[in-house]
């Protein structure tokens, strides 16, 4: 039997974030005070202190900051993706977000490759950002 993903734990703090990724669209958090952006998204600005926020929907293109590949899966439900790799991009509007890259060969991945959000619709009104490099062609991930 194969065993199922963890799917995120959607809270108050994300639930802005998560119901963009259900329409297919990155939002980050924005303070209402400063203009901050920011990304975990989380109940004050870690510049001003405010607990005023505003969500504002991203570009969806980022650059890789760092990545590791992995060889050995961390879950047994993810043996079948082997090897795959998590990445934290720096998104354009300046925020990182840790997430996968698909779409290509794990061994083409690098830094400050220019990569753009693709979705993984996981079922359950859950849907995944995930990136590739720019260059791709395809729309949506299929697993």
């Amino acid at each position: 039997m194969t065993k199922k993903r963890p799917l995120p734990k959607i809270n108050a703090d994300t639930k802005a974030f998560w119901e963009g990724c259900r329409e297919h669209e990155l939002r980050l958090q924005k303070c209402g005070d400063c203009g901050h952006l920011r990304h975990p998204p989380a109940f004050i600005c870690p510049n001003c202190h405010s607990s005023r926020t505003v969500s504002v929907k991203a570009s969806g293109r980022g650059r890789v900051y760092s990545y590791a590949v992995y060889h050995v899966a961390f879950d047994p439900a993810f043996q079948g993706d082997l090897p795959y790799v998590v990445a934290l991009v720096a998104l354009e509007e300046g925020p990182q977000i840790v997430t996968n890259i698909v779409g290509c060969d794990p061994a083409a991945v690098s830094c400050e490759m220019a990569v753009e959000v693709v979705w993984d619709d996981r079922g359950k009104g859950v849907s995944l950002p995930k990136f590739r490099p720019i260059n791709s062609h395809h729309n949506e991930v299929r697993k």
